[in-house]
C-alpha cells in the first residue's frame, strides 16, 4: 500500500495534536518573549494573532481557555518580574493588564463563535447536498428492482470500514459521496468528465466541491483492469479510499439477489471477500470490513446470552 508522503503525514499529525502543540507553542513563545525581550508590555498585543489562531481551527471553548492560560501566565509574570513596571499587582498595572486581558479573551470568543457559525451552515448545505445526492440514487436505481438501495448500503458500508481505518472526515465525505454515485459514475462517463473539469471554470462550482469524489470514482471505474494475481493490492499506487470502495461494494453485491444467482448470506459474502484479500482487496481493507460488518451481530446476541 502506497504510503503518504513526509508533509502529508506532518499534516495529519499536526491536525490530530493541534490542542497539545499549540498550548506547547504558547507556553514557550511566552517563556521567549519574557525570557529575551526587553520591551515586554509592546509584545502583549502580540497574543491576540494566537487567540485568533485558536479560535479559527479549534472553536470557542479552546480559544477562551487558551486566552486565560495566556493571562494567567502574563499575570504571574507580572506578580513574579513586572513588565516594564514593577512587579505586584498596584493600580496602574491591573489598569494596564484588566483590559488588555478582557480584549483578548473576548477576541478568542467571537472568533471562535463565527467559525462554529461558519461551520454549523456548512454541514447545513452539506447535509442538503448529500440529500440531493441520495434522491437522485434513489431515482436511478428504482429502475432495476434488485439494485434499490444497492448505493446507500455500500456507503454506509465503506463509511464504516473508513472509520474503523481512521481516514481523515475530508476523505470519508469524499468516500461517501463517491460510494453514492459508484453505479453511475462508472458506466456513464459524462459525470467523470464533469467532476473533474477545471477548478478554474467558474461554471461548476458544485462540481470542484466534489472533486475528490470524481477521483475516487475514476479510479475505481479501472480497479478490476489493475488488480488481479500478478499483483500485490496493497503495493498498487490506488488510493486507500479506491480500494475501500472496491470491497464495500462487492461486499454488498454479493448479498443481492441477481437474475443468474441468488444472495449470498452476509457471512458468505465475507468470507467470499476475504479470500479475495492480498489479490484483489487490500488486507487491512478486509480486516476492517470484518470488524465492522461484524458489531451489529455482536450488540443483538447480548440479551439472548442473557436470557439462556
Amino acid at each position: 500500500m502506497a504510503r503518504p508522503r513526509p508533509v502529508e503525514r506532518t499534516k495529519l499529525f499536526v491536525f490530530r495534536h493541534f490542542e497539545q502543540i499549540f498550548v506547547l507553542v504558547l507556553v514557550l513563545g511566552l517563556i521567549s518573549i519574557h525570557a529575551f525581550v526587553e520591551q515586554k508590555f509592546a509584545f502583549l498585543s502580540f497574543y491576540y494573532l494566537p487567540m485568533i489562531l485558536a479560535g479559527f481551527y479549534g472553536g470557542r471553548r479552546f480559544a477562551v481557555l487558551s486566552g486565560m492560560l495566556v493571562v494567567a501566565l502574563v499575570f504571574f509574570y507580572q506578580y513574579v518580574q513586572g513588565l516594564d513596571m514593577l512587579p505586584g499587582f498596584y493600580g496602574d498595572a491591573l489598569l494596564a493588564l484588566v483590559p488588555w486581558a478582557g480584549f483578548l479573551i473576548l477576541t478568542g470568543y467571537v472568533v471562535g463563535r463565527l467559525v462554529e457559525q461558519r461551520e454549523s451552515r456548512l454541514v447545513e448545505v452539506k447535509n442538503a447536498y448529500l440529500a440531493t445526492l441520495e434522491l437522485l440514487t434513489y431515482h436511478i436505481e428504482s429502475t432495476e428492482r434488485h439494485q434499490q438501495g444497492h448505493s446507500h448500503r455500500v456507503a454506509d458500508v465503506a463509511v464504516a470500514i473508513a472509520q474503523e481505518l481512521e481516514l481523515p472526515q475530508d476523505d470519508i465525505e469524499d468516500l461517501r459521496v463517491a460510494a453514492l454515485l459508484h453505479e453511475v459514475g462508472t458506466r456513464d462517463q459524462r459525470l467523470i468528465r464533469l467532476l473533474t473539469r477545471s477548478a478554474s471554470d467558474p461554471s461548476v462550482a458544485a462540481a470542484r466541491a466534489m472533486r475528490g469524489a470524481a477521483e475516487i470514482i475514476s479510479q475505481y471505474g479501472r480497479y478490476y483492469e489493475i488488480v488481479g494475481e500478478d499483483w500485490d493490492v496493497d503495493a498498487l499506487p490506488l488510493r486507500r479510499t479506491v480500494k475501500i470502495l472496491a470491497v464495500a461494494d462487492a461486499f454488498e453485491t454479493l448479498q443481492m439477489a441477481t437474475p443468474v444467482r441468488a444472495a449470498f448470506p452476509k457471512w458468505s459474502a465475507l468470507e467470499e471477500v476475504e479470500e479475495g484479500a492480498g489479490k484483489t482487496f487490500a488486507r487491512d481493507v478486509v480486516r476492517a470490513l470484518r470488524t465492522a460488518a461484524g458489531r451489529p451481530e455482536a450488540v443483538h446476541l447480548m440479551p439472548e446470552l442473557r436470557a439462556v
